[in-house]
C-alpha cells in the first residue's frame, strides 16, 4: 500500500517537520512552485519524487520537472497540474482534461490554502495540500499523506504548522 507525501509551494524551503512527516511514506509528490533545485535534490534524496514545475520556478526547474503529470499508483489514475483550480472552478484547460481522462485524484497547488474536495460531477477527489514553504499570505505550513491502493484513496493526514 504506497504511502504518499504530497506537499506545494515550498518556495525553497522545506521545514524539518515536513521530513520528519513524511519519513514513513514510499513517494513524495510536489504539486509546483518548488523555488530551486536544492529544494527539489532535498526531496528526490528522501524518497521516489514525482513533481510538477509552477509559475515561480525558473529554467532549471522547468526543464527537470513538466508542468502536468498524469500517472498510476495503487491503482489510482492521478493528473497533477500546479495551476488547476478546484471543483466547480476548474481551469478551462484543466476542466477540459479531467473531463476526457477522467483521473481519479486530481492535485494542485498554486492557492497557498490546503483544500480536499470531492467532486461527484467529475468522480474524482480533489487535493491542493496548501503551502509548505515560508513565502506567501498563508497563515500555517501545511502538507499531507494518504495511502493509495486497490483504486482507492485512504487514510489521509494533514500536517498543520502555525507560522
Amino acid at each position: 500500500m504506497p504511502l504518499i507525501g504530497l506537499l506545494s509551494d515550498t518556495h525553497g524551503n522545506v521545514h524539518p517537520s515536513i521530513i520528519k512527516f513524511f519519513g514513513n511514506c514510499d513517494e513524495i509528490w510536489h504539486a509546483g512552485d518548488i523555488g530551486n533545485m536544492a529544494t527539489a535534490e532535498t526531496l528526490q534524496s528522501l524518497k521516489p519524487f514525482r513533481a510538477v514545475h509552477g509559475n515561480i520556478d525558473g529554467q532549471e526547474l522547468r526543464q527537470q520537472f513538466p508542468e502536468e503529470l498524469q500517472f498510476m499508483v495503487g491503482g489510482v489514475s492521478v493528473y497533477m497540474k500546479h495551476i488547476g483550480g478546484y471543483p466547480g472552478r476548474y481551469a478551462e484547460k484543466v476542466r477540459e482534461t479531467l473531463l476526457r481522462e477522467r483521473p481519479q485524484l486530481f492535485i494542485s497547488g498554486h492557492s497557498h490554502i490546503l483544500k480536499v474536495i470531492n467532486d461527484p460531477r467529475i468522480g474524482l477527489l480533489h487535493i491542493n495540500p496548501g503551502a509548505a514553504g515560508n513565502s506567501g499570505f498563508h497563515n500555517a505550513i501545511t502538507a499531507v499523506k494518504f495511502n493509495v491502493e486497490a483504486g482507492r484513496i485512504s487514510d489521509l493526514d494533514v500536517l498543520e504548522i502555525k507560522r
